[in-house]
Formats: structure tokens, sequence, C-alpha cells
């Protein structure tokens, strides 16, 4: 019986705590329309604002789950996107093609997943020094060809008449719904999904049983590339201008937003595609919210601490579920 009790507690615990990231993000919702309403601003203006910045940040998240998922991560997601968006963009400039512009940013999105994929896998490089050097370089280079073609200040861009049919909520919704389902199929319902949750949890044990750990991890790059390349083309949709900051801050973002989403950076068995979706406008909620409170000269950096006080909180309170367990991971 104490035992029978005992498993009724933790499951409800552990349903509670599931929870707990879905009702942080109703609060958070809830505080920034009461902020922007006590400071006399226009509500639709930081909901726009906030949908825009969390479709972007949600979608590279997810893509991103599938490394993390792994138990690695990415940093270099968000210099990425840069580099996509501005390789897209001289495209269009070019050909005055948008097809065309929107296959080139996917596939040089996928294709700087892949080369991250084969320097850690196949020669066996510590992904951190991987997503290090990979972060600079294409940083580098999209600041690079930004300066010689549009002025670092000025930046680059298409004509915002050529995005503007999809600059609406509808497209950006159904973009990131489409995209999940996809994500959400293969990362639940086919062995590809099973077997990285499978090496995130217990590498050794997935070695022994016969599984590739190459070519999955090559799998899950792609799917983040994927991921990238849709976060830079709705980046351009919003906003049809490059400059050296575009998707600055998204590589660290992810790696929040997926903390506040209830999943364990350690990945495994505890991966969850909908933590992308939570935590992402979770944090965009709360940079919001931050921002608007605290409007002084250091700002950033009050909000900087305030974020990074969440962020430990977050993360000790969405571990009570694993945290007396028998190798966590």
């Amino acid at each position: 019986m104490a035992q029978t009790n005992l498993a009724k507690k933790n499951r409800t615990r552990e349903l509670l705590v599931a929870l707990l990231p879905v009702a942080a993000l109703l609060v958070l919702f809830g505080a920034l329309c009461l902020t922007v309403n006590l400071k006399g601003y226009r509500l639709d203006m930081y909901l726009k604002i906030v949908f825009n910045e969390g479709v972007v940040l949600a979608v590279v998240a997810t893509g991103a789950i599938f490394i993390y998922s792994l138990g690695s991560f990415d940093i270099s997601l968000g210099a990425s996107t840069l580099f996509s968006a501005a390789i897209g963009v001289m495209v269009y400039n070019s050909t005055q093609s948008l097809p065309l512009m929107i296959c080139t940013i996917f596939g040089v999105a996928i294709g700087c997943s892949l080369l991250s994929s084969v320097l850690a896998s196949v020669f066996h490089i510590p992904v951190f020094v991987t997503t290090v050097a990979m972060m600079s370089v294409l940083s580098a280079v999209a600041a690079q060809i930004i300066t010689a073609n549009g002025g670092a200040l000025g930046g680059i861009g298409i004509p915002a008449t050529v995005v503007a049919p999809l600059d609406n909520v509808p497209f950006k919704l159904i973009a990131l719904l489409v995209f999940t389902l996809i994500c959400v199929f293969v990362f639940d319902f086919t062995k590809i999904g099973r077997r990285l949750k499978f090496l995130g949890s217990n590498p050794v044990c997935a070695k022994l049983s016969g599984i590739k750990v190459n070519v999955y991890a090559i799998v899950a790059f792609v799917m983040a590339g994927l991921g990238v390349g849709l976060g830079a083309f709705l980046t351009l949709v919003y906003t049809p201008s490059v400059t050296p900051t575009t998707a600055g801050s998204i590589g660290m973002n992810i790696l929040v937003a997926i903390v506040f989403g209830g999943m364990p950076i350690s990945g495994g068995s505890r991966s969850r595609i909908y933590a992308a979706l939570v935590g992402g406008f979770s944090y965009i909620l709360l940079n919001n919210i931050l921002k608007i409170v605290i409007d002084s000269g250091a700002g950033y950096g009050i909000s900087q601490i305030v974020s990074a006080v969440f962020f430990l909180a977050v993360v000790y309170v969405t571990s009570m579920n694993y945290r007396t367990k028998l190798l966590p991971r």
C-alpha cells in the first residue's frame, strides 16, 4: 500500500512538473498584457512583435531538438540563420526569383549543418569546438558579404513588396504548424526519433546495439538545418533586410528556450518537440516584459540577470522528476 501511494504521488508530481512550462507560458502572456496596459502602450503592437520573434525562435529551436536529444548542442544556429538569409538576399537580387531564393536559403542552411555534422561525427572533433568555429566563420563571412554589398549599418535586403503577401499571421502560423507536425512525426513515430533518444540516453548501449551514431547525428543536423532555413526565410518575411546583427542571439536563446519548455539539455528519452514551442514563446514573452518594465540604460544587463535567475529556477524545478533516479541522463 505504501509503495502504491508513493507511486501515485510520484506520478502526480511528474504530471505537475510536466504541465509547469505551459502554465508559465500562460502566466507570462497574462503578465505581458497587464504590463503593456499599465504602461499605456499598444497591446496589438507588442503581440505582433512577440509572435514574429517567437515564431522564428520556435522554428529554429524545433529543428535543434534533434541535436539536443543526442545530448549535444549547436550554438552556431544563429550564425547559420544569418548566413543563409544573407546568401538568399544575394541570390534574389541577382535573379529576381523568390522560389530560387527560398531554395537557396534551405540549401545553404542544410549545407552548414551537414558541415558541422561531418566535422563532429566523421572526424571526431568535439561538438563544442565545431560549433564555436562554425559560429565565428559564418558570422564573419556573412558580415563581410553584407558590408561589401550594402554597408554594415544599412545591411542588404530585398524589396518589401516581394514578401509583403506572406507577412501575416495565418501564413507564419501554418508554416510553424506544418514544420512542427513533420518534426513530431519523425521524432515520435519513426525509428529515427527513437534511436536519437536512445543515443542521447545511453550512447554506449546504443552503439553496442548496432546503431550507427554518425548516421543519426547527420540526420539530426539535417533536421536542424531545415529549421534554420525556415527561420531565415521567416526572418526575411518579417524584416526584408539583413544586417550583421540579424539572428545574432538565436544560438544561445535556443538553449534557454528548450530548458524553459521543460526539456533537459542532456537530451535522451525526456526530449520533447513541444519544448521548443512552449519555451520559445515563453522566452520571448519574458524578454519583452523585462524590456518594458526595465526602462533604463542598464535595462539590458538587468534583463539578462533576471533571465539567468529564471533559467536556473526552471532547471531546478524540471530536474525534480529525475533528480533521485538511478543513472540520470
